[in-house]
Formats: C-alpha cells, structure tokens, sequence
C-alpha cells in the first residue's frame, strides 16, 4: 500500500540525487554555447502563449530526420534552453533537433501540458521543412516530465494529430511517469491538483496508439524502484510496440540524459538506428 512517505522517497528525485545541480549547472552552461554557436532557429512560437515556443536545429540536406526532445523538470519547472547542448551531438550524427517549451504547472492542468506536446508536434510538422527540417521521418523522445509527454503524443486520439503517423520513425521515453495514482500523495500535487478522474485520463498503460512506431522505453538502473516500476509497466503494457526496455546499470535519474547524447552508448546508438532503420 502507498503512503505518503514513501511516494515522496521514491519520486523526489533531486533529493535523491544529491548532485543534480551539477547537472543543470553544466547542461546550462554548455546550452548557453551551443545556442550562440550552432546554426539554428530558436524561440519559433507554434501556440499564443508566451512559452510555447520550439528550437530547431537543422542537420543539413543530408539529415537523416529529426529528433524531437521534451524536457523535463516534473511538469512544473526546467525549460528547452537548457537542452541544447544535445544538438551537437545529435547533428554530429546526421540528425535535427527540434526542442519545444511548454506551459508549465500550476498555471495549467498535465492535461493541458500534454496539448502543448501535441500542438508542438502538430506544429513541427507543417512547418519544420522550411526551416531546413527533414520532418519525413521523426523520432520523439523527452525526459521525466518529457517522457511521459513523448508516450502520450503516441496515445493522443488520432484526431488531434494534424499529421500522417507513418513519419514518425519511432519513441525514446526516459525515466517517465506513465501510471499517476501515485502522484495524489506527492507533495507536488499541490501543484499538479490531480483527482480521481484526471488519473484515469492521464493514464496511459491501458490506453491504445494512434502512432504505431516502434518504441524504446528507458531508465537508470540507479534509479529509485518506483521510477523503473514506471517505465516496466509502459514497455509491458504497450508490447510489441515497445521494442526494448532499457534499465541502464549506473545511470541515475539525471544522468542517463547524458547517455542519451552519447556517440556509442547504447541508448543514443538504439535511438539512431529508429532513423537508420526506417531510412534504409
């Protein structure tokens, strides 16, 4: 049974990882290069809000797609700006990335966080190739709050995608909440002011596909049980759609968004082969 104490052990990860400023520190300081050096188009609005604004950055003519990252930060904190820095490594390897803002809590639902996720792909697609984008085939990822975004743009009814679900190449949630009962005894539901019936719409382990892409789920193996609990139950639940699930040994809650940009590893060289698949 779930208690209050242990939901907020479980599922507060910066208490958890003592060190996760050092993270945002870096990600912050080496984004902050990246977005003055690398040719992109940054702070495109694709909604009427303030923060609904998308980053690309092309790989070129020959790009094999692009990869759209949704950042994280429990729905309710971080922003696009600081995950820049994994565009260089990313166009390194003939991919675009495109990193759209949302709206966060408690200024609105996680319901309407995931409308933000759609409009945002929505948007990317009607617009991205003239921005130098090859948007034929795409492959959606995000962290945390963006890997629960990532699995529900898959699960979002077909008549909200304004889009042919074939260009889209594949998924890469990492270290995603995907089951949200648990978040009602979270001292951030404050902000997030989840009920009963919000749960079950957020829900999404029962929830059908409107994009059938091929799918990686991931976690850190030193993440916290619920955490890789989240992240079993999607890649049971939505098999075989899910292709792979991915518990990382000696990556924590933060750390596998490094792995995540890094040649070799094997969930950047996963996720490359969804472009390399699909393009051959």
């Amino acid at each position: 049974m779930l208690t209050p104490e242990f939901v907020e052990r479980e599922y507060n990860n910066r208490a958890l990882v003592k060190d996760h400023q050092r993270y945002f520190d870096r990600w912050q300081r080496d984004s902050e290069f990246v977005r003055a050096t690398l040719p992109g188009r940054l702070d495109l609005p694709y909604g009427s809000d303030p923060r609904h604004r998308i980053d690309l950055f092309p790989a070129g003519p020959r790009s094999l797609g692009t990869l759209v990252f949704i950042h994280g930060g429990y729905w309710r904190s971080l922003d696009k700006d600081m995950f820049a820095w994994i565009a260089a490594a990313w166009n390194a390897a003939g991919v675009g990335v495109a990193l759209p803002r949302y709206r966060l809590a408690p200024a609105v639902s996680i319901e309407a966080i995931v409308e933000d996720a759609i409009a945002a792909t929505n948007w990317l697609f009607a617009n991205g190739a003239q921005h130098g984008m090859n948007v034929e085939r795409v492959v959606l990822s995000g962290h945390s709050a963006g890997g629960h975004l990532t699995a529900a743009v898959m699960a979002a009814p077909r008549e909200k995608l304004a889009f042919d679900p074939a260009r889209i190449a594949g998924a890469v949630p990492l270290s995603g909440v995907f089951e949200f009962e648990a978040l009602r005894l979270f001292s951030f539901n404050s902000d997030f002011r989840l009920d009963a019936p919000s749960i079950a719409r957020l829900n999404l382990a029962a929830k059908p596909r409107s994009i059938p892409a091929p799918m990686i789920v991931a976690a850190g193996a030193n993440e916290s049980s619920e955490f890789r609990r989240q992240s079993t139950l999607l890649a049971e639940a939505w098999k075989p759609q899910v292709e792979a699930l991915m518990l990382l040994p000696g990556l924590d809650h933060f750390s596998i968004v490094d792995a995540f940009a890094e040649r070799g590893a094997p969930l950047f060289e996963g996720t490359l082969a969804l472009f390399t698949r699909t393009a051959a």
